[in-house]
């Protein structure tokens, strides 16, 4: 792809087509924003959003239940796709707590969320680091190859240095790599798709575009299907122009589709209110 040295992730928003997904994601997100429920029902809003993320990142890891199941679910132990949901319901919770740790230290709060997400399920020491050379990776999903764990190290190291020096990328482009990244590098021994989609969260609300976390990114995913999902995510590992394009424009359209999700949870909420 077609980067420059001192902003590369700015220069992806030059990409054909990636302007007008920015463009589109923010109206989308400033109209949900701007409906009349947030102004005094916003918690609301985004505990359920938070809900109906955490359903849609667990379907595209092999949990895919029904809302109200969730919903009325207690106990996530036992059988995998159980377990599944629990992590993502967890990680969907700690998102919000680590936006400040974030920017200054992105590694360690992508350590935090595997071990979240674990779950204290894994007796070894392979919870919470990126894996070793030799160690297997469990994404059952994402079948491209697994780059080492030297690769995996110095692409860690890289993208925490982009994000730590900030720069003019929209919200929109920062958010979809880091997830693309975190795919391509399977850095965690398991649940890699789950702490990339959080990761994802946290850029959205962190940058200031979703800061209430109303917008479910991986409710748009998860609607759009795994194979659509895993056909956009080539792109990114193709890393030319049209795939990163198409990875970016795939990842504003999920967005879009967690504001129209959120939009009805406020239409229900003011119809209960009247």
């Amino acid at each position: 792809m077609s980067t420059t040295p001192s902003d590369p992730l700015a220069a992806l928003g030059d990409l054909p087509g990636v302007a007008d997904a920015v463009d589109s994601v923010r109206k989308a997100v400033d109209r949900v924003y701007g409906h009349r429920v947030m102004r005094r029902r916003s918690n609301e809003v985004t505990a359920e959003a938070a809900l109906r993320g955490a359903r849609g990142s667990a379907a595209l890891s092999g949990a895919d239940w029904n809302l109200e199941e969730v919903r009325r679910r207690t106990d996530f132990s036992g059988e995998d796709e159980a377990r599944i949901i629990g992590a993502a319901l967890r990680l969907t919770a700690e998102a919000g707590q680590l936006l400040s740790i974030w920017r200054q230290s992105p590694l360690r709060v992508l350590a935090r969320l595997h071990l979240v997400a674990a779950g204290g399920a894994t007796p070894d020491d392979t919870v919470g680091r990126p894996r070793l050379a030799g160690e297997p990776v469990d994404e059952p999903l994402i079948e491209a190859p697994v780059p080492s764990a030297d690769e995996v190290s110095g692409r860690l190291e890289g993208l925490s240095q982009l994000i730590i020096a900030g720069g003019s990328a929209p919200a929109l482009v920062t958010a979809s790599v880091v997830h693309g990244e975190l795919l391509a590098l399977r850095p965690f021994g398991s649940r890699n798709g789950l702490v990339a989609r959080t990761a994802e969260r946290i850029v959205l609300i962190g940058s200031g575009l979703d800061p209430k976390s109303i917008c479910p990114a991986e409710v748009g995913h998860a609607e759009q299907g795994r194979a659509a999902y895993v056909a956009a995510f080539e792109g990114y590992l193709s890393g030319s122009p049209e795939g990163m394009a198409a990875w970016i424009a795939h990842c504003g359209r999920s967005v879009e589709l967690g504001v129209r999700e959120s939009t009805a949870v406020c239409e229900a909420l003011q119809r209960g209110a009247a």
